[in-house]
């Protein structure tokens, strides 16, 4: 209704979904070729979310490596959250092509707007129900979604004033600003009743973000914050970036995601300035339509993802069928012509096939006595052979295994008759002598083994249960 009333004409649909939604992990993976990036990632990701694979929708982005290790941000979020929304977007005869996160469409706005960034930058989106705070430093991006913020000031006024959610929302927005502290002439009076309940809210945040601050600096080995970039609907509560730069110590701002960004003519700027802090996320999505963004997490389910490609290639499959019906005409005309040609010169291979046939007869059984026979042959050929493979196979990993690793059991698999032998080696490694590292590496070496092909799958490495020093891991080898 809305799109009609505008005249919007309908395009595909871009949206974002809260950041208290997600399960941002951050992990650090040894390096590795790209080819083994995404089975690594999709093993840290098991191991990290606390919901089976099949329950969620997640996607993962490179955020800079540093010196012998590649940093990696995962993201999922349960299916049945974006399903809600994806649904809507069907329903309303539109096309969803991408899901992004909150935090994450903020940060390419950033990116985009902010060039000239101090070392450390802290952004606070103060929404309804959560305040995502977010850190750019460098190359880096670490998110956190704090559950205090503007309806925690609307559940605090309707207990202070008895009223119901729907009176003391319009309540807030009339009277709400952060108070100073201290004694005011009318204490009982309206506004500064407001202003004290927004204020202790406000210091309940503070000491959220506070602690936010320390972990990222103690555990993400992050920088300070020199500046602070606010945005939201709750950041609009007045002398909320005064009451942060005093409490924070640092440079307060508001986030303007207009900056590099043009605006059309035929929208009044008045309403861009009363509503830019809600369009940072916005102007995050339009960019990943037009750009190539920093951060490219999609979050789409892939049942959509497989339709709508399936919906691009129907144009090619319509090319494809005329083209097939044009074949066949053709292809009928030259039988056509060829087909009286075609009959006499098998009249005349009929009568030589005849005069040949006995020969055949006498071909045929002695080609079937050589084949019986070199069969046998290879079989005995092949017992012959294999008498010493598995003692040359043991012998090769054996002289490649590094001080203090040690095989415990290799245990050959077939799926079916024409399928290749898989060899499931496991093993053992101290962990004060070995390290993963050297434990991937001698994964590699076992491709230079001459019978194994370069199929060589990690498929754990963990410590035993009950022990801190051996840990144990299981490769899955392909013999060639």
């Amino acid at each position: 209704m809305l799109m009609k009333e505008k005249n919007i004409r309908p395009m595909p649909v871009l949206v974002s979904i809260s950041g208290r939604d997600v399960f941002p992990r951050y992990v650090k993976l040894p390096p590795v070729s790209q080819d083994k990036i995404a089975q690594i990632v999709r093993y840290e990701a098991q191991q990290n979310v606390p919901f089976s694979m099949d329950e969620v929708v997640w996607d993962y982005q490179l955020i800079g490596d540093e010196v012998g290790e590649l940093s990696v941000m995962l993201v999922a979020v349960k299916t049945e959250i974006v399903k809600k929304i994806t649904d809507c977007i069907e329903r309303a005869g539109l096309e969803g092509l991408l899901v992004d996160v909150s935090p994450m469409a903020l940060y390419n706005t950033i990116r985009f707007n902010y060039s000239d960034l101090p070392g450390c930058t802290m952004v606070l989106d103060i929404g309804s129900r959560a305040t995502n705070v977010i850190f750019v430093e460098s190359n880096r991006i670490f998110t956190r979604s704090i559950p205090v913020a503007g309806n925690a000031i609307t559940k605090e006024l309707m207990k202070e004033f008895d009223l119901s959610f729907e009176d003391a929302e319009p309540l807030k927005f009339t009277h709400a600003f952060v108070g100073f502290g201290g004694a005011h002439d009318d204490e009982d009076s309206v506004g500064n009743r407001v202003s004290r309940v927004a204020r202790a809210v406000m210091t309940r945040l503070h000491a959220e973000i506070s602690r936010t601050i320390n972990f990222y600096r103690s555990q993400q080995a992050g920088s300070q914050p020199a500046l602070v970039l606010l945005t939201g609907g709750g950041s609009m509560i007045e002398h909320t970036d005064t009451f942060l730069k005093d409490k924070l110590k640092v440079n307060v701002e508001y986030l303007n995601p207009f900056n590099n960004v043009a605006v059309s003519n035929l929208i009044p700027s008045d309403e861009i300035g009363q509503n830019v802090q809600l369009l940072g996320e916005v102007v995050g999505l339009g960019l990943r339509r037009v750009l190539q963004c920093p951060i490219e997490i999609n979050l789409l389910p892939p049942d959509i993802v497989a339709r709508r490609v399936f919906r691009n290639r129907i144009p090619f499959f319509g090319l494809s069928a005329m083209g097939l019906v044009l074949i066949l005409v053709v292809w009928w005309v030259y039988f056509h012509r060829v087909s009286g040609i075609t009959e006499e010169r098998l009249r005349q291979t009929k009568t030589r096939v005849e005069a040949l046939s006995d020969a055949n007869r006498q071909l045929n059984e002695l080609q079937g006595q050589k084949d019986e026979l070199n069969s046998k042959a290879r079989e005995l050929t092949g017992m012959i052979g294999k008498r010493g493979l598995w003692l040359e196979i043991l012998s090769d990993v054996n002289a490649r295994l590094p001080s203090g690793m040690w095989l415990v059991s290799i245990d050959p698999k077939q799926d079916a008759p024409d399928q290749p032998v898989t060899l499931e080696l496991r093993g053992m490694a101290f962990a004060d002598k070995v390290s993963r590292t050297v434990i991937s590496e001698f994964a590699e070496e076992l491709k230079k083994v001459r019978h194994f092909s370069d199929q060589v799958e990690i498929r754990r490495i963990k410590p035993v249960d009950g022990t801190d020093y051996v840990n144990e891991f299981v490769f899955g080898v392909t013999l060639k």
